[in-house]
């Protein structure tokens, strides 16, 4: 997710976030309101769940962890003018411990349950804040089938979760379901790690046209509803659900795979008085998807489609698997907002193709796809348009850590996680980075990967330990490099020795280990740039030349996350 600051600033002087977006972090208000302070409150309060603290307090039990949901058919009615949802779902899986009395799923009680049926009999449940329990009645089968109905007007929480709303007199039916509303519209087990397939029904008047996840299979028509079915052939998480239903005005591209096997459709949804400027706006993401396949792999979602579809949340952008919601607002004809597509999209290898293990591996969703963006634009304008992408990122108070950090869609989590892979890359080099990538995506596709799964692929690819690494930028450390330097430079015989100390400062880590590139300026004009490491708080470096340098840049290329600043008294 990402939300944008361009925008929003400007309208609330608050910085903002993006679910598959970047950025700090506003909070829309409706008919729930709330702030971040509450919300972050919940969101970090569990102590009675060991997998995930950033979940709230009970939502999910353990007992969830010992189920596999395998599919999901959901058939959703719309009625927007009463604000009113019915359902139908099935839901099919595995108990993975004979032992269970119950299965456990997350389901608003607000939301009236008018049958359940567990494996085609008529069952008791109890119904509890977001908990929905089915006793198993010592059933010896290792698989299970829940069928529901039910009715009601979604809880509207969260960044929006469910929401009926209007634009100009028009319906826009939509919902952003990070990181635990799924079950806000539908009964579901809500961890990120249990991902599933889907066949979803959407039915609503026949003037609305309804997306979703996966490839469209049929458009039937019953006087004035109408039914779009969707059906999904990759496992998708239940957080990456998507409903959107409105009088959508639709074009597309098409994009033909690396190997010329497969050609795919990328979809668009506009409103009708967006149409132009989406028309202006949307195409870029044919360009992304060419680079980025190229870059880390075919998209993973081939045989289905990509596409972007409008909303009305107004803080950025969601990139539900294989279709990309994005506020109207983002839409306007210039081409202004190319990054946010290029977060979006980028998420679909990392986050929505490669899942989050947990809540607290958010990072690589975040930090992922927030480095993305700089790939693009590195790809449109070189090394400087790299720096100036990863510059406006930066800063020198980045609370926490990047692992199982205290807010999901923090700065933290997406501008130092992308400052992590940034470092990384200089770290390992060009041809290793990038074959990290592609490998880590490559073994857990359509899988969820922890933090520790990624340090273990970018160690096996680059055959060494990277433990600091990882221990100092991920687990452990919070705030960035603070450095100071001085130098000196001493007439020898025949040569000049430079002597260069380097003081780490810093409080929120003892000492950083890492690459500094040192770029030396002599007075002929030339210059030359050394590389050294650092592994100690204080460090001394001598160099010599056979000129006088009369000038020195650390880390010219920007590649570390530091404030780095001459001491008094240096030659600088």
């Amino acid at each position: 997710m990402k939300r944008n600051l361009k925008i929003i600033l400007t309208l609330l002087s608050v910085s903002i976030i993006f679910i598959g977006w970047k950025s700090n972090t506003i909070w829309e208000t409706g008919t729930t309101e709330i702030n971040k302070q509450s919300y972050l409150s919940r969101l970090t309060a569990s102590n009675d769940l060991s997998t995930d603290d950033n979940v709230p307090a009970g939502y999910i039990l353990s007992s969830q962890y010992k189920i596999n949901v395998l599919h999901y058919y959901l058939n959703f009615h719309l009625y927007p003018k009463r604000k009113l949802l019915k359902g139908d779902a099935t839901i099919t899986g595995l108990l993975l411990d004979k032992n269970m009395r119950q299965i456990d799923l997350n389901f608003y009680d607000n939301m009236k349950i008018s049958s359940l049926e567990l494996n085609g009999k008529s069952s008791n449940y109890t119904d509890k804040g977001t908990t929905l329990s089915i006793p198993l009645n010592q059933t010896t089968d290792d698989s299970f089938n829940v069928h529901i109905t039910y009715e009601g007007t979604p809880r509207r929480v969260g960044l929006s979760s469910f929401v009926f709303g209007e634009i100009n007199g028009q319906s826009c039916v939509y919902n952003l379901s990070e990181p635990n509303y799924a079950s806000t519209f539908f009964p579901c087990n809500d961890i990120p790690s249990d991902k599933a397939l889907f066949d979803i029904k959407i039915t609503n008047d026949s003037s609305e046209v309804s997306a979703s996840n996966g490839k469209l299979v049929s458009i039937t028509t019953n006087d004035s509803r109408r039914t779009y079915y969707w059906k999904t052939i990759y496992p998708t998480s239940t957080y990456l659900v998507c409903l959107y239903s409105s009088d959508y005005k639709t074009f597309s591209q098409k994009y033909i795979s690396k190997n010329k096997a497969d050609t795919m459709s990328i979809v668009y949804y506009a409103f009708p008085d967006q149409l132009k400027k989406a028309e202006k706006d949307f195409p870029v993401n044919l360009d992304i998807m060419n680079y980025f396949s190229k870059t880390f792999g075919e998209y993973p979602f081939i045989k289905e489609k990509y596409g972007v579809a409008e909303i009305l949340w107004q803080l950025g952008a969601m990139e539900t698997q294989t279709l990309t919601a994005i506020g109207s607002n983002f839409v306007g004809g210039r081409q202004f907002f190319t990054d946010i597509y290029a977060h979006e999209l980028s998420h679909h290898w990392f986050g929505d193709a490669v899942g989050p293990k947990t809540w607290k591996d958010i990072w690589l969703n975040e930090g992922f796809a927030t480095y993305c963006e700089a790939l693009w634009a590195e790809h449109l304008g070189g090394a400087g348009s790299l720096q100036s992408s990863m510059m406006d990122k930066f800063q020198d108070d980045f609370p926490g850590t990047v692992y199982n950090p205290v807010d999901l869609f923090g700065s933290t989590v997406y501008n130092k996680g992308a400052w992590v892979l940034h470092m990384l890359r200089h770290e390992v080099g060009d041809s290793v980075f990038f074959k990290i990538l592609r490998s880590y995506y490559q073994k857990f596709k359509y899988k969820s990967a922890s933090t520790k799964d990624f340090e273990e692929e970018c160690e096996k690819v680059f055959g060494k330990s990277l433990s600091y690494f990882f221990e100092q930028w991920v687990f452990d450390g919070t705030g960035i490099i603070d450095l100071n330097y001085k130098w000196s430079v001493e007439k020898e015989i025949d040569s000049y020795n430079v002597v260069l100390n380097l003081d780490q400062i810093q409080k929120g880590y003892p000492v950083y280990q890492f690459p500094i590139d040192v770029k030396f300026q002599f007075n002929d004009m030339t210059s030359m740039v050394k590389t050294f490491r650092i592994d100690s708080r204080q460090k001394l470096l001598e160099i010599s030349f056979g000129k006088k340098p009369d000038g020195i840049t650390l880390d010219p290329g920007n590649w570390l996350l530091a404030k780095i600043q001459p001491e008094k008294n240096s030659a600088e």
